[in-house]
């Protein structure tokens, strides 16, 4: 007959609201680091009562709950998040905009969820809208329940007035009670949930943009002609998302060149080089991107493009296209980030 440890018996007169508080002390007592406040709050109360209640513990009886403890993790397959927030913040990205918004109110509803978790892991493009449309009091709370950095963001986006009177405005802000900064987070999160589902993530003016870069100079000059003439305003957002092959050596950075180049065939280079040399608009981008690479490789491109003959418009452009394309490949993975005229 096997003996049992010292203090099983105790271990398990004990009720699993005395042994989480056992463990929760323990691994305080080990320098853990418990995200308690993710508990709801009815939880977190009974564990504090619980641990207001308790005195010693004994060595024996603490191996005996941290051994059942293991012992219930060591049989623990798979685990789910707990109530539709959890399952929600688990499977954010792979549902549609529309589930996810329908889920948010949902949870919200269900478990009165605090609403600022949600307005705080927005990007501060998504909440300028609501800085443009709400009072000054209501920005005022806004800005400041939101991170100082995403705070500063989002003030630099709003126009200059208004800036100003929103800064001013959070200095007011000091008797607002915490019922109101509730209540002023569940409408705002009201509204991010309900505002239209957008079927295209980029601005129109982007999209065309991404078009014209592809097309073919003429084209692309006789478009932007055409469009200047109907809606200048949206004209200059179309030009601003354009990179043509000249516009190179002023967006991309000249440490980003070597990136560019190794997802380029060799082939392609040479000839967007071939066609671009002794062109005034193109050679200045030619010898800036030569200029970034290692002596040996830029000498070596440079006797590959002057072997060549005369390229034809037709390959030149297509392979400057090509150029251009992994820049906007490599710019929408992060890896790299274009430059702004006044960068």
């Amino acid at each position: 007959m096997v003996a049992k440890p010292v203090g099983t018996d105790l271990a398990q007169s004990l009720t699993p609201r005395a042994k989480a508080a056992i463990i929760v002390r323990f691994a305080m007592s080990e320098g853990a680091n418990l995200d308690l406040a993710s508990l709801p709050e009815d939880i977190q109360t009974a564990l504090a009562q619980q641990m207001g209640d308790m005195r010693r513990v004994s060595r024996s009886t603490l191996e005996s709950v941290v051994r059942e403890f293991l012992g219930e993790l060591d049989s623990l397959g798979l685990s789910f998040p707990t109530g539709l927030s959890g399952a929600l913040s688990m499977m954010e990205g792979h549902l549609s905009d529309g589930a996810t918004g329908r889920l948010r109110r949902q949870s919200a509803d269900n478990t009165g969820s605090d609403p600022w978790l949600r307005i705080i892991g927005c990007p501060a493009d998504t909440l300028l809208p609501v800085m443009l449309e709400e009072g000054v009091e209501v920005c005022a709370v806004i800005l400041s329940k939101l991170p100082a950095h995403l705070a500063a963001e989002l003030l630099s986006k709003v126009p200059g007035d208004r800036a100003r009177h929103l800064a001013y405005a959070v200095s007011l802000t000091g008797d607002v009670s915490p019922d109101t900064v509730r209540r002023i987070g569940t409408s705002v999160a009201e509204q991010l949930d309900i505002r239209p589902i957008k079927a295209f993530k980029t601005k129109p003016g982007e999209r065309v943009g991404a078009i014209l870069t592809s097309a073919p100079a003429a084209l692309r000059d006789s478009l932007l002609k055409g469009l200047h003439e109907s809606d200048s305003v949206f004209a200059e957002a179309v030009e601003k998302s354009i990179l043509p092959f000249e516009h190179i050596k002023t967006k991309l950075g000249p440490r980003d060149v070597p990136a560019v180049v190794r997802l380029v065939d060799s082939q392609t280079l040479t000839t967007a080089l071939a066609f671009a040399r002794g062109h005034p608009k193109l050679d200045p981008t030619a010898e800036f991107i030569l200029a970034n690479l290692s002596q040996r490789m830029s000498q070596t491109l440079r006797e590959d493009a002057a072997s060549h003959g005369k390229i034809k418009t037709k390959d030149g452009e297509e392979a400057m296209g090509k150029i251009v394309a992994v820049i906007r490949q490599l710019e929408s993975s992060g890896e790299i980030t274009l430059l702004q005229p006044d960068d």
